[in-house]
């Protein structure tokens, strides 16, 4: 199996953007491409990231339009929908196209445009992945987030402000990153006093609706250096999934497919959580930052909430986690946001992340679909 390096990466301005899904596609697969200075007709393959752009703005068949629109053609094409983990299960599938030797080039691009739609038809739209019983007594993404962490934070004997301070930080470095959607630092008395969304969680517990796309381009390691002197390897990914029916769960507080996905991608990459320097985790809603601390072994299980008591998680913590302002304050466009945070990994474990930059070689993102459906975690590592 061939191992394989990420040479290019980009993203647009995550936000309200007027463009539509093609023109934000386009605009990261330029800027990706001429990050590497590689040209549309060198690539063999051409993957996009995208959730339901049929549902948002009926748009189908993206894929063989950014390749038309990119003159890319003959490359071959494909559409990766893994709900929200759409981005992460690109990466998997970009990975798999260089590590098998079908292509020596892919260029995977993620997005989606959401915000001219109302927010009720934008929840509709992804409360649709839900098993359909849940789905007709109208359960969703939000209220599953609610009970689990009403649920954690009695079980665990966590303070409400805990879960706070996931969002004061991650807007703290979201102030930080010029491609977020909100760059603006709040206060714990901010987030603790807006309304109430899903009870014990509030208006900042939630990420934004958001427009935006981002783009990394793969290739084999032993042909990096032909493109860039510094570049990343995905020395670990992988992908699992947990029951659709969330209720079924023998512990609502542990997402399985979390578990069993970062468990694989360290075994791939012969690395244990203690060798991770910096994280992405896929902040929905902030109780799963806790989650996905504990699952991935970054804390163990109940005393996630203690690192951000101690400001582990910070910049300037231990381990810090969402350095790009995560979903919370970069935004959430679903299809981008799997390909955004190896983007953030990407840049600083290159040492490119400007005034959030921390010291890193070794990175992790874990993209997550549904309330822990299906996940995807991926290891990259600065050569």
């Amino acid at each position: 199996m061939t191992d394989v390096a990420v040479i290019g990466a980009s993203m647009t301005q995550f936000g309200q953007r007027d463009a539509w899904i093609r023109e934000l596609l386009a605009d990261a697969a330029i800027d990706c491409l001429a990050d590497a200075a590689v040209e549309p007709h060198e690539l063999d393959h051409l993957y996009v990231a995208n959730m339901a752009s049929g549902e948002f703005e009926g748009q189908t068949g993206v894929p063989n339009a950014l390749a038309h629109d990119l003159a890319a053609t003959p490359a071959y094409t494909q559409r990766i929908d893994q709900t929200s983990a759409s981005g992460g299960g690109g990466i998997y599938a970009a990975w798999q196209s260089v590590a098998s030797g079908a292509s020596e080039m892919t260029l995977l691009v993620g997005g989606e445009k959401m915000t001219h739609r109302t927010t009720g038809e934008s929840t509709d739209v992804i409360a649709s992945l839900t098993h359909p019983v849940e789905y007709k007594h109208g359960v969703t993404l939000p209220s599953f987030a609610g009970l689990t962490a009403r649920h954690y934070l009695e079980r665990f004997d966590a303070p409400r402000e805990s879960l706070a301070k996931v969002a004061v930080k991650n807007h703290e470095n979201g102030a930080l990153n010029p491609h977020a959607q909100f760059r603006k630092e709040i206060d714990i008395e901010t987030a603790m006093e807006s309304p109430m969304i899903a009870d014990p969680l509030r208006l900042y517990d939630f990420c934004p609706v958001t427009d935006g796309a981002a783009a990394l381009l793969f290739c084999p390691a032993e042909r990096a250096r032909e493109y860039a002197d510094d570049y990343a390897v995905v020395s670990g990914v992988a992908g699992a999934t947990d029951t659709h029916v969330v209720h079924e769960r023998a512990d609502p507080t542990t997402m399985g497919a979390v578990v069993d996905s970062g468990e694989a991608a360290f075994s791939m990459a012969g690395l244990d959580p203690d060798d991770v320097d910096v994280a992405e985790l896929h902040d929905m809603f902030t109780i799963l930052e806790f989650l996905q601390m504990e699952g991935l072994g970054f804390a163990p299980k109940g005393e996630a909430w203690r690192e951000i008591e101690a400001g582990t998680t910070e910049l300037d913590g231990e381990l810090p986690i969402n350095t790009s302002g995560g979903l919370k304050s970069k935004g959430h466009p679903l299809g981008a946001t799997g390909v955004a945070q190896a983007y953030e990994i990407y840049e600083q474990v290159a040492g490119d992340a400007g005034e959030r930059s921390v010291d890193a070689d070794v990175g992790l993102a874990c993209n997550v679909g549904g309330f822990g459906n299906c996940v995807t975690t991926t290891i990259l590592e600065a050569r």
